[in-house]
């Protein structure tokens, strides 16, 4: 006994019939041709709405694209600014603390100064004649004192503190102090004729400037060849520092 036949089957059996009666315009009756062409009518309805679907899966994808693009973008920009600022607190810190090693000693080298100017005037308020003439207790007594001066002067140096002497330079209001001027036409204008007190600096920073006097009235400076700058800024110590570089 045969088994009764799926109603389902037989419905999905029938539209496949009139998709293909229609498609070969094979029909028994007009039924059939009616069935298959509302099949197809369906089948089109639904293809536009397939169509704008994926239309807008593409336009989301897009955006979406558009808007991680971007974020990327802002990410990339903010991590080379902050490296930036990283780097640049990085050599800050470097220079604030070869500043701190280099002028630790500034105060103290301040009040070292007028010890050292003492010392100058000890040795200056005995002439060279008289020392020549003087009993052996006071040679004994300015030759120690000489000692002391030079030896200070030693550890000045050592400490990087350098003197500014800078007689018959020319003048750098960044080093030295004008303290009158002088007319003379035979020198350079600007020429330091006379130091009146020394000056002393550490490393770039001055402790205290030279006092001195300025001539006017002369020629203007020549300018400087170019071996003149590649030489050292650091002088022996009691020369002047050189200020050109």
């Amino acid at each position: 006994m045969n088994n009764p036949q799926n109603p389902f089957d037989a419905e999905e059996q029938a539209r496949m019939d009139a998709e293909r009666d229609f498609e070969t315009n094979d029909f028994d009756d007009d039924n059939d041709f009616e069935a298959a062409s509302e099949a197809n009518d369906e089948a089109s309805r639904m293809a536009p709405s397939e169509v704008e679907a994926a239309a807008e899966a593409l336009q989301a994808a897009a955006t979406q694209i558009e808007t991680l693009t971007e974020e990327v973008a802002s990410l990339k920009d903010r991590l080379l600014r902050e490296m930036a600022e990283m780097e640049n607190l990085r050599r800050r810190s470097a220079k604030e603390k070869i500043d701190a090693s280099k002028f630790a000693i500034t105060g103290f080298a301040r009040d070292m100064i007028s010890v050292g100017d003492n010392l100058d005037r000890a040795l200056q308020a005995l002439p060279a004649d008289v020392r020549e003439n003087a009993a052996d207790e006071i040679k004994n007594l300015f030759t120690g004192v000489e000692m002391t001066n030079q030896e200070m002067l030693n550890v000045f140096d050592r400490n990087g503190i350098k003197q500014l002497n800078p007689k018959d330079e020319k003048f750098n209001p960044n080093f030295h102090q004008a303290m009158f001027e002088v007319p003379n036409t035979e020198i350079p204008n600007g020429t330091i004729t006379e130091v009146v007190q020394i000056g002393y600096a550490i490393g770039d920073r001055v402790l205290r400037p030279a006092l001195v006097g300025v001539s006017k009235g002369g020629p203007k400076f020549a300018p400087q060849a170019v071996a003149d700058t590649t030489t050292t800024t650091e002088p022996d110590l009691g020369g002047s520092i050189d200020t050109s570089a």
